[in-house]
């Protein structure tokens, strides 16, 4: 409709949404809000929108995982992409993440399929910065 704004947010089912926003909070350097209802947490993202975390009701079926749409996490370095990644990967594991695969360097930058503490996937991806 004509003067109306839209936005675009990420929606994530979890079965601890409240932690599993803190997580994603702590790797975006940003703050937790409470959202519609207890199961239901939100992760602002400045003028990009929002991750929305909510546990999904008992009468639907539980969503699947799935790689076809993912969170991607990008940073841009001045130094050396891939030992950035290395040490960016090393905090997401200390936060209750995992590896999918080493950090490998590619011709745009360096990047790491990683799994947040619900084996749901996302991407870090670290580019170079300007010369």
């Amino acid at each position: 409709m004509p003067g109306e704004v839209t936005s675009l947010s990420w929606i994530l089912a979890s079965r601890h949404p409240r932690q599993l926003a803190g997580f994603y909070a702590e790797l975006l350097n940003t703050s937790v809000r409470s959202g519609l209802a207890e199961h239901h947490w939100i992760v602002p993202l400045g003028d990009a929108g929002s991750l929305q975390i909510y546990t999904p009701s008992r009468s639907r079926p539980w969503p699947a995982s799935g790689s076809v749409l993912a969170p991607c996490l990008q940073r841009q370095v001045n130094s050396d992409p891939l030992a950035a990644l290395t040490s960016w990967q090393e905090q997401v594991i200390t936060l209750g993440g995992q590896s999918s695969e080493p950090p490998r360097l590619e011709p745009f930058g360096a990047e790491c399929w990683m799994e947040d503490p619900e084996g749901q996937r996302f991407l870090l991806l670290v580019l170079p910065g300007e010369p």
